[in-house]
């Protein structure tokens, strides 16, 4: 189960009342910050961009792809740890606007992880250390730490320990093409 609050609102949907729960200005910085980050080739730029401006916490080493599109109304929710890599046009979002209510969760990505391209990552999702993403996933839930997921709706590939067994086999060519 993702870990999120919820927020109640009255009369028209949770979006409408957008400027309510967050600044207008912040928005319009942080958008500013992450397109200039998305289309930026220097991945030391990015991770100082997103630490610097977004409040993001990034690990050293972190690589975000071109296209990565974080959360533009509370990017300070993601951490991703180090040595990890964001697939190109991923999307990771720590909100959630719904009709009667909104939501918003911490999203923690841990180290070494990779994400596959165009994969999307719901608010109040944790990845474990050293998990793997296959390329267009729906991260709707908790991935634990070593486990090779994929899908939508995604689903358990391998565990760590299937995963460990595989490597000490040599079977890697269907794990990292």
């Amino acid at each position: 189960m993702r870990k999120t609050t919820r927020y109640p609102v009255n009369g028209a949907n949770s979006l409408w009342h957008v400027y309510k729960t967050v600044p207008f200005w912040k928005v319009v910085k942080n958008f500013l910050v992450i397109q200039t980050a998305r289309y930026t080739p220097f991945l030391g730029m990015k991770n100082w961009l997103y630490r610097t401006f977004l409040r993001m916490k990034v690990g050293e080493q972190t690589s975000f792809a071109l296209m990565v599109m974080l959360d533009v109304m509370f990017p300070e929710k993601i951490t991703v740890g180090r040595n990890t890599v964001i697939g190109y046009n991923t999307t990771i979002l720590a909100h959630e606007y719904l009709i009667e209510e909104y939501r918003l969760g911490d999203v923690i990505i841990g180290d070494e992880v990779l994400i596959g391209a165009n994969s999307t990552i719901l608010p109040g999702v944790v990845i474990g250390d050293r998990a793997i993403v296959s390329a267009g996933t729906l991260v709707h839930k908790d991935v634990p730490a070593g486990a090779f997921v994929g899908g939508n709706p995604m689903q358990m590939i391998y565990t760590k320990e299937e995963m460990e067994k595989r490597i000490e086999n040599g079977v890697t060519d269907q794990i990292m093409s």
